[in-house]
């Protein structure tokens, strides 16, 4: 039995909403993994939570859906230079070896499957 892309778009919501909304709880969980080239940290938490939490709404809504699941993969793509550098930063602290490193290296090729499921959901 197939489940249908609108039951995707929920679970996708859920996720979207729920981080979105951590960023504004906590938002040192995000300013901890920013690239030190990326200016204003905090502003910057605030914008990609609020583009979740958007997004994540936006995909719910026919007249919307389109535009949000774009904007939720410019967004998955914006923000992979801070899963790279949480990586990089993981590894030189604690070593290849670490629960962690592995966690933010496995963590890398997840963004490509999260892009591909907002696609799959949202735009095809």
């Amino acid at each position: 039995m197939e489940i249908s892309p609108e039951v995707h778009r929920y679970i996708l919501a859920a996720l979207f909403l729920i981080t979105g909304i951590l960023h504004f709880v906590k938002p040192k969980l995000f300013t901890g993994i920013m690239p030190d080239y990326i200016p204003y940290h905090l502003m910057m938490v605030y914008v990609s939570g609020a583009a979740e939490v958007l997004g994540g709404l936006g995909i719910l809504f026919e007249r919307t859906q389109v535009w949000a699941g774009w904007g939720l993969i410019l967004l998955l793509v914006a923000v992979f230079p801070a899963n790279i550098n949480m990586t990089v930063e993981s590894i030189q602290k604690s070593g290849y070896t670490s629960l962690y490193s592995m966690v933010t290296i496995l963590r890398l090729p997840l963004q490509f499957v999260l892009i591909y499921w907002v696609y799959w959901a949202c735009l095809r």
